[in-house]
């Protein structure tokens, strides 16, 4: 309702001082500021609304005990003075008019909640007067300032509210810890300090080649600095070790815990901020039957037992048994939780197996080994594959060799057709050999128009491009596997199972199309000079194409012949010469062509498909 600090304050204290009576009958009778409101609206009291004092005004408050929220307790409600009346529309004015643009929708609802807590206006000062408890929150805004609140947790008062006090990386010293006190007081005014030799910081190290002169200054700067800053951090000593004492004489630190954690090893964790060092120390957990953890895996066990014993809700419950059930809950939590760490770690394994395989290729081309054999080995492997799958021994009548001329030309560049090579069932493997020397007869050849040099960088270049690109298709592809293959376990197939396998043939395909793009790429690379001349191969193509076509062009054109009329001209209507006896328009008339109209004026401008 935009009501805080001051204004806070002063909209209570005008509560309290001006309608009190008129807020106490309403909390006595548990009648709502929105139902007086809406019951004042009506039209048989517009004069009360307007402050007029008329006879409604029994009317109205008898009408107001009739909506009262407890009716039963309403009617023990004293008779209550035609005067309230007044009191009553006045309050609602006031709430009406402590914002004139929608002041009723904002405030009419505090004036509810306070009716439904039954919190009278005197009640309400008391709590407004009560101070706030000093506190310090621990989260994600006070990072800079998270070492000094931890460190700061045992002195005495020191309230510090946090989602998980375990592991911060600060140790809480009872009764302050005198060192970060005076960083902070440092912090207020460096500059007046320095001055004084005070510094958190030690003197910068000279470096290692420095004379000894040199470290014979830094060894007398850094003692002086030693002894200031152990002089300034003494000064706030005196003061933590007589707070150490009087916090040690309350009980120690004391933590407070909201809920139990779902691993027995981080609530372990909180309990240890307390009691360290031979100081002592308390912890105390409050925990619900509602929360998490008991009401999936301890809920309805617990709920029953406590009905049994015939506990009420709101009860504080202090067992053993409940520990005992919620540290129950607190191990099957943990095994579900490694069970499926250790799943997800095995399908992890897979995973790691290949990148090792991937990440050993890249660093070999990284590292600028010679990676010619390599390829001219993918390139066997590929001619093999080609010859098997187009030429199976087994079926000499279903050979494709021109299909396998085109992979060859597709593949390496090379046309079978010019080559002597005849392939026979009787002589397959030799066949396959020779093929496999016409392919590093091509490699040889690209190596001579590029130079070794030139070649064996080219090698590194586009395998790792293809590697690179393959391999981010294959995690990709592998993210997609992982999605889907719980499912396998309706089919009664094992998930991990199916995963390996399908993982390795996809693996096995990964390997095949980065030996299949690299070597592409290596027996189809031009040199700069064979691009040149297929560009003015091409163009030159180009300019015979446009000189055909201009020629034929020039010759279609005919010029158009004069139409010379050898006999009369007949008419529509005159007799059919055939002497058929009908007219000319019903008779040979009517299979006449119909007259040429005259072809449109071409523009000057081409059309865009010439």
């Amino acid at each position: 309702a935009g009501l805080e600090g001051p204004k806070l304050q002063k909209w209570v204290m005008q509560l309290a001082e001006q309608h009190s009576d008129a807020m106490e009958w309403l909390v006595r009778a548990g009648v709502l500021a929105s139902a007086a409101q809406k019951t004042l609206r009506q039209r048989a009291f517009q004069q009360l609304a307007a402050g007029s004092a008329d006879g409604s005004r029994a009317a109205f408050l008898q009408t107001l005990l009739k909506t009262s929220r407890k009716s039963e307790e309403a009617s023990d409600v004293e008779p209550p003075k035609d005067s309230r009346a007044l009191q009553i529309a006045g309050l609602l004015k006031w709430a009406g008019d402590g914002n004139r643009n929608g002041g009723a929708e904002k405030f009419l609802p505090i004036l509810d909640y306070l009716i439904q807590v039954q919190c009278r206006p005197d009640r309400l000062q008391e709590v407004m007067e009560q101070k706030e408890v000093r506190h310090f929150i621990l989260n994600a805004k006070q990072h800079e300032k998270e070492a000094m609140i931890v460190a700061q947790a045992g002195s005495i008062g020191a309230i510090t509210v946090s989602t998980n006090m375990a592991g911060r990386g600060t140790d809480i010293l009872l009764g302050g810890n005198p060192e970060f006190i005076a960083r902070e007081e440092f912090r207020k005014s460096p500059e007046k300090y320095r001055q004084q030799g005070v510094d958190p910081e030690p003197p910068e190290l000279p470096a290692s080649g420095a004379g000894e002169e040199i470290f014979a200054a830094y060894a007398e700067a850094y003692n002086r600095w030693k002894e200031n800053w152990a002089e300034f951090v003494g000064r706030y000593k005196t003061a933590t070790d007589q707070e150490h004492d009087r916090v040690v004489a309350m009980g120690g630190l004391h933590i407070l815990g909201t809920e139990r954690h779902e691993a027995r090893r981080i609530d372990n964790q909180l309990r240890g901020r307390a009691g360290r060092q031979g100081d002592p120390g308390s912890s105390r957990f409050y925990l619900s039957l509602e929360d998490d953890l008991l009401r999936i895996f301890a809920g309805e066990r617990i709920s029953k037992i406590m009905h049994r014993l015939g506990m009420e809700e709101g009860v504080p419950i202090e067992s053993r048994l409940i520990t005992k059930r919620i540290q129950a809950a607190q191990k099957t939590v943990e095994s579900q939780n490694f069970d499926s760490r250790k799943h997800l770690l095995e399908y992890d394994d897979v995973m790691n197996k290949q990148r090792e395989t991937i990440y050993g290729r890249r660093r070999d081309l990284l590292e600028g080994k010679d990676q010619k054999e390599e390829a001219l080995e993918a390139a066997d492997r590929v001619v093999d594959w080609l010859v098997e799958n187009f030429c199976p021994k087994a079926h000499p009548d279903e050979w494709k060799v021109d299909a396998l001329k085109t992979e060859f030309w597709n593949r390496f560049g090379v046309d079978l057709r010019k080559r002597e090579v005849h392939l026979d069932a009787k002589t397959i493997e030799a066949d396959t050999e020779d093929l496999r020397d016409v392919v590093h007869e091509r490699y040889e050849e690209r190596e001579r128009m590029w130079g070794s040099e030139r070649m064996r960088t080219h090698e590194r270049m586009i395998m790792l491009q293809v590697v690179d690109a393959q391999w981010k298709d294959h995690l990709l592809a592998m993210d997609h596997l992982k999605e889907g293959i719980g499912l396998r376990g309706y089919g009664q197939r094992d998930p991990l199972v199916e995963y390996k396998r399908e993982s390795y043939d996809m693996f096995e395909a990964l390997m095949d199309r980065i030996e299949d793009e690299s070597l592409r790429y290596l027996f189809l690379l031009r040199t700069p000079e064979e691009e040149e001349a297929m560009i003015r191969e091409y163009q030159q193509r180009k300019r015979r194409e446009q000189a055909e076509m201009r020629m034929v062009g020039a010759g279609a054109v005919e010029r158009p012949k004069q139409v010379i009329r050898r006999s009369e001209k007949i008419g529509r209507n005159d007799p059919c010469p055939c002497g058929s006896g009908k007219k000319y328009k019903k008779c040979h008339g009517a299979a006449a062509p119909p007259a040429e109209t005259p072809p449109p004026a071409q523009s000057e401008r081409p059309s865009p498909a010439a």
